[in-house]
């Protein structure tokens, strides 16, 4: 079985820091692997460590200092693993990352059998990449998942937390799950798991190494693009009403009604 867990680096939003112009503090931006993520590793690694013989491939897409992820994945469990790098994918949106991805994967890991990844990363929220990895690259796919195991070489069980409650399907290999909060943890990666990740070398993959143009990545090759990014406004104390006075409470409140034209 051979398994791939696509993660991403994140901004550490317990550091956040904004500046006096309500501005990201660029200095206070302290990078780790999104929670999601976390996740999908420690569902993998499970998964891996319940079918003997299992191989299990992380890759992120970033900039050189992504690597620290990959080394907590590997450390976690993870056999090998690649960094998708270059200045070409700048700007690359979720669609675009996600053909990247699957441009690598039939590229570099054509056997693959199962792909997780993070249902959401905390940077974006959008829930695309996982969907359209699936698509480009012909699986069937499962969202929202919290739970995963392996039936046969060809069967996943998948569990799917809805609004409805817990629902449980069967997907036949090859296929993309992507993974939202577990009942389980993810593990805590050993200091034998640490000094494997350090001594473990990470190869690096740009576009020429994969065949992309530059046309078919970055902000070229995405069809969305972030326009502007602001701080949500903080929230203003709302109209208190004085109910020691009952008559005088029910006026002032329908008269904020009137203003409102709710009545």
């Amino acid at each position: 079985m051979n398994i791939v867990v696509c993660v991403k680096q994140v901004p550490d939003t317990a550091h956040l820091r904004f500046d006096s112009n309500d501005q990201l503090a660029q200095e206070s931006l302290e990078n780790v692997m999104n929670p999601f993520c976390e996740y999908a590793v420690e569902t993998a690694v499970r998964l891996k460590e319940a079918h003997e013989g299992s191989k299990l491939t992380a890759i992120t897409m970033g900039p050189p200092q992504a690597k620290e992820v990959l080394k907590r994945a590997i450390a976690m469990g993870a056999d090998e693993a690649f960094l998708l790098s270059d200045e070409a994918f700048t700007g690359s949106d979720a669609w675009s990352t996600a053909f990247i991805l699957s441009e690598a994967i039939k590229k570099n890991l054509p056997s693959t059998d199962l792909i997780l990844l993070g249902q959401f990363a905390t940077d974006g929220m959008s829930g695309v990449t996982g969907p359209a990895l699936a698509e480009f690259l012909g699986f069937p796919s499962m969202t929202f998942c919290k739970k995963a195991e392996l039936k046969s070489d060809t069967i996943l069980e998948a569990h799917r937390e809805t609004e409805r409650g817990l629902e449980i399907y069967e997907i036949t290999l090859p296929g993309v799950i992507c993974i939202m909060k577990c009942d389980y943890e993810p593990r805590i990666p050993s200091i034998k798991g640490v000094m494997k990740a350090n001594r473990t070398e990470i190869p690096v993959w740009d576009a020429a190494s994969l065949g992309l143009s530059a046309d078919k990545v970055g902000l070229k090759g995405s069809p969305t693009m972030v326009a502007k990014t602001w701080r949500k406004p903080k929230k203003e104390g709302g109209i208190k009403v004085d109910g020691s006075d009952p008559q005088a409470a029910v006026s002032q409140l329908i008269d904020f009604l009137r203003q409102q034209k709710v009545m």
